[in-house]
């Protein structure tokens, strides 16, 4: 199952401050996650309303997982 990514203006806006190394690594890490939300090394957060953080070398992505949609909230 293939989920629909969905970023939000926040985590946008994160991106674009990286150079360009770190934001294609974070956007393949992202894409990624499309085929695979749960991978392993990903964590639920604690206290969150179902958010989960995966490392992505010195970066964190955090998202939620809703029915067959990936939402970024910050990269």
């Amino acid at each position: 199952m293939s989920y629909r990514i969905e970023v939000a203006p926040a985590a946008v806006r994160q991106l674009r401050n990286l150079d360009r190394v770190a934001q294609r690594r974070v956007q393949a890490a992202i894409e990624l996650l499309a085929g695979e939300p749960r991978p392993s090394g990903a964590t639920k957060l604690v206290g969150g309303d179902g958010e989960w953080r995966v490392r992505t070398g010195d970066y964190r992505i955090v998202y939620e997982i809703h029915d067959n949609v990936l939402l970024v909230l910050a990269g």
